[in-house]
């Protein structure tokens, strides 16, 4: 089962760092800026039963506290929540703890120190953390995810941010569907949710630098009315 992980982060290039840092370790990522859009991902996480694992909260947000996010998530939700913030002094963390803070991790911090973090948050609550998929082979293509490589034979393939992203949705689940609402949430965010525009667009980029025949894919597979399949991988 793959994990999925809401990231509040206001800092553009940490918020994309860190996501994608958790999406080569297997998670889902869903990122947000602002406690208004971390409000908007969890109701709808809610309504459509795609439930979210964990809580990745920033405290200084644009547009209001991230100790404020905490407690009204606490109040509604049961998920776990780890505290990111540059704020080290002890009395804001207690209170933060005693206010239903799994875990609090002071900024700055490495990769490594937060991934560690994460999983001891999600095994106090029962959730096993499974090893992620970095690697993938079906005939000429090769993906290394932790690499951020794409290979079809000797071929370096060259995509682009979001290509790469989708095409790293689909691998974590490889040899299942994923809905069109999964990728559009996870790739683009939960205001995109209807914009089935975009994955028409990038999905027939990718088959065109991927696939030997475009037309008739054999490795990027559509299930009519569903969503999309990777083709189970070879690895």
């Amino acid at each position: 089962m793959t994990l999925k992980v809401l990231l509040v982060e206001d800092d553009r290039e940490l918020r994309h760092t860190l996501s994608d840092a958790l999406r080569v370790e297997g998670y889902d990522v869903v990122a947000s800026s602002s406690a208004a859009d971390a409000h908007a991902v969890l109701r709808h996480s809610m309504a459509s039963g795609e439930s979210l694992d964990l809580l990745v909260l920033d405290l200084g947000l644009p547009d209001g506290d991230g100790g404020d996010v905490l407690r009204s998530v606490r109040a509604q939700y049961s998920l776990p929540i780890l505290i990111i913030s540059a704020r080290h002094d002890d009395a804001n963390k207690v209170a933060l703890l005693d206010a239903g803070a799994d875990d609090y991790l002071v900024k700055p911090f490495s990769i490594s120190e937060l991934l560690a973090r994460m999983r001891v948050t999600l095994r106090h609550r029962g959730t096993v953390v499974l090893a992620p998929q970095t690697q993938y082979r079906c005939g000429t293509v090769e993906i290394d995810l932790a690499k951020h490589t794409v290979h079809r034979g000797p071929e370096l393939v060259h995509l682009t941010p979001t290509e790469f992203k989708l095409l790293a949705r689909l691998v974590r689940q490889a040899g299942q569907v994923v809905t069109h609402r999964q990728l559009l949430m996870d790739v683009w965010g939960a205001e995109h949710v209807d914009q089935t525009q975009y994955l028409r667009l990038y999905m027939g980029q990718l088959r065109a630098k991927l696939e030997s025949n475009p037309t008739e894919p054999s490795l990027l597979l559509t299930e009519p009315g569903v969503g999309y399949r990777l083709a189970e991988s070879l690895i």
